[in-house]
C-alpha cells in the first residue's frame, strides 16, 4: 500500500489562489451619503440649466427677427415650458437607467443602482426615483433626512424607488 505525500505548502496556497480567482469575494458596498449626491445633483441642475438657456437663446433670437402674433407667442412659451420639463426628466431618467450615473454623478465617483443587485435601475424605476425625488424635497427638504440616519444612505425617493446610490471608482480595480 503506496502512501500519497501531503501537498506542499505552495501547493496548498496555489489551490487556494486559484480557488479565490474563480470565486472572487464581492466587493464591500460603500454607499454615498448626502453632501456628495447634493453636489452631484447642483452640477447637473446647472448643466440641464445652461443647455435650457442656450437653446432659449437660440430661439429667443430667432424670433426678435420675426414678427410673431401674441397666440403664437404664448403657444410658444408654453410650449418652452413643457420641453424644459421634458428635457429635465429625461436627462435622469436617461442617464440613471443606461449607465446608473449623470454626468455629476460621474465627476463624483457615485452611481445609482437597485438596492437588491448592481444592476441599473429601469426606466420605470429612474422615473418613480426621480418624482419621489421632487416629492422628498417638497416638505422643507424633509425626505432626505433619512440618509443621515439609514445604514444604506437612503432617502424616502430611494426606498420607494428601491435604489441607493453606491460609490463608483473611475478607474475599478483590476
Amino acid at each position: 500500500m503506496t502512501e500519497t505525500a501531503p501537498p506542499s505548502t505552495a501547493a496548498r496556497l496555489a489551490a487556494a489562489a486559484a480557488a479565490r480567482r474563480a470565486h472572487p469575494e464581492p466587493a464591500r458596498v460603500e454607499y454615498e451619503g448626502l453632501v456628495t449626491r447634493a453636489v452631484a445633483f447642483t452640477l447637473d441642475a446647472a448643466l440641464i440649466n445652461v443647455v435650457a438657456v442656450g437653446v432659449g437663446a437660440a430661439i429667443g433670437l430667432s424670433l426678435s427677427v420675426l414678427k410673431v402674433p401674441g397666440d403664437v407667442e404664448t403657444a410658444l412659451f408654453a410650449l418652452g415650458g413643457v420641453s424644459y420639463l421634458l428635457w429635465s426628466v429625461g436627462y435622469f431618467v436617461t442617464f440613471w437607467s443606461t449607465t446608473g450615473q449623470t454626468p455629476g454623478n460621474r465627476l463624483l465617483g457615485i452611481r445609482v443602482r437597485r438596492d437588491d443587485r448592481d444592476e441599473v435601475p429601469r426606466p420605470a424605476r429612474a422615473l418613480l426615483r426621480l418624482l419621489a425625488l421632487t416629492v422628498a424635497a417638497i416638505p422643507l427638504l424633509a425626505g432626505f433626512l433619512p440618509i443621515l440616519f439609514d445604514d444604506r444612505r437612503r432617502g424616502v425617493h430611494d426606498m420607494l424607488a428601491g435604489t441607493v446610490v453606491v460609490n463608483a471608482p473611475k478607474y475599478p480595480p483590476g
